[in-house]
C-alpha cells in the first residue's frame, strides 16, 4: 500500500454494503454481502480521480486487515480482489477453504 493511504480509515459503510477508504471528497471501496463469519467481496471500484493511483490496492488491503482481526473468512468473488491475493498469497490465509477456487489462489 503507498504511503499516503496509511492513515486513510477503512469505513464499514453498513447502509450501502461496502468497505470504503475517501481519499480527497472521492471512493474506492468494496461491495460485500455477510454470510455469519464469511463475508463475499463481490466487486471493487474507485471513481475516475482515483484510478491508477493505488487506491483500490489500498481499500483492498485494508479490508482484509479488518476482515483478518474479526476472524471473518473471505469469499473473493471479486476478480480483483482474487487477482490482488493471488499476487500477495499471504493474504490467502484469510480465504475461506471452502471457497470454489481456492486452489487456484
Amino acid at each position: 500500500m503507498k504511503t499516503e493511504y496509511i492513515d486513510i480509515p477503512l469505513v464499514k459503510n453498513e447502509d450501502k454494503k461496502r468497505f470504503e477508504i475517501e481519499i480527497d471528497g472521492h471512493f474506492a471501496f468494496i461491495d460485500y454481502k455477510e454470510y455469519g463469519s464469511q463475508m463475499a467481496l463481490v466487486h471493487t471500484e474507485t471513481e475516475p480521480e482515483l484510478r491508477g493511483k493505488g487506491a483500490a490496492a489500498a481499500v483492498v488491503e485494508k479490508t482484509l486487515t479488518y476482515l483478518e482481526n474479526e476472524n471473518v473468512m473471505v469469499l473473493p468473488f471479486c476478480p480483483y480482489i482474487f487477482a490482488y491475493i493471488k499476487k500477495n498469497p499471504e493474504w490467502k490465509r484469510v480465504v475461506s477453504p471452502k471457497f470454489k477456487g481456492y486452489d487456484k489462489l
